[in-house]
């Protein structure tokens, strides 16, 4: 190739790398109902860039955001709930999703990242979602954690965090009936 089709070829692969960039941030908008990207998101999306993906994509390394893997393509995988309460995933976990010869998709936690437990209060807002509130703080937790612990509104909860950065997601670690 002369040098001419080279610089061609770069241009073309970056105008592709800024469109999957805009791509995944209107994404991340849209999940966020619209507002801005947080900061957490971004970063973990940025060391979500950092892993890598087989040929194929039948292995592909990736960042717990709370709900969802967000993978170096910044494409989200779902998680089961049940998956990430039983193991008490955190944010900015990395997991490896492999994904088998009958499309089912199959997780591992590879690089959990350090944690620390605090003692909070279950709320129930007006939406009907569940929050811990902890450290003057409020945080979101997955339903199945609660239902697996049959967790009520006003029950103190253990919640597990990322020891070195905020986070709006907690695992739950237990559970202290209320009266």
């Amino acid at each position: 190739m002369d040098k001419l089709a080279n610089l061609a070829l770069v241009m073309q692969m970056i105008d592709s790398a800024e469109k999957n960039i805009r791509s995944a941030k209107q994404l991340l908008r849209e999940m966020l109902g619209g507002r801005e990207i947080s900061d957490n998101s971004a970063k973990l999306s940025e060391k979500a860039q950092m892993l890598s993906v087989t040929e194929g994509g039948k292995i592909i390394e990736g960042v717990f955001d709370g709900q969802n893997m967000i993978g170096p393509d910044g494409k989200q995988y779902p998680v089961p709930a049940n998956y990430a309460s039983k193991s008490k995933l955190v944010e900015g976990d990395v997991l490896k999703l492999t994904i088998s010869e009958d499309g089912s998709f199959i997780y591992k936690q590879i690089g959990p990242v350090e944690r620390r437990k605090i003692i909070g209060l279950l709320t129930k807002d007006d939406t009907g979602n569940y929050k811990v509130i902890a450290d003057s703080k409020t945080f979101k937790v997955l339903l199945a954690s609660l239902t697996y612990f049959k967790a009520e509104n006003g029950d103190q909860v253990t919640i597990v965090v990322p020891a070195d950065h905020d986070s709006s997601w907690a695992a739950v670690e237990n559970v202290i009936k209320g009266g």
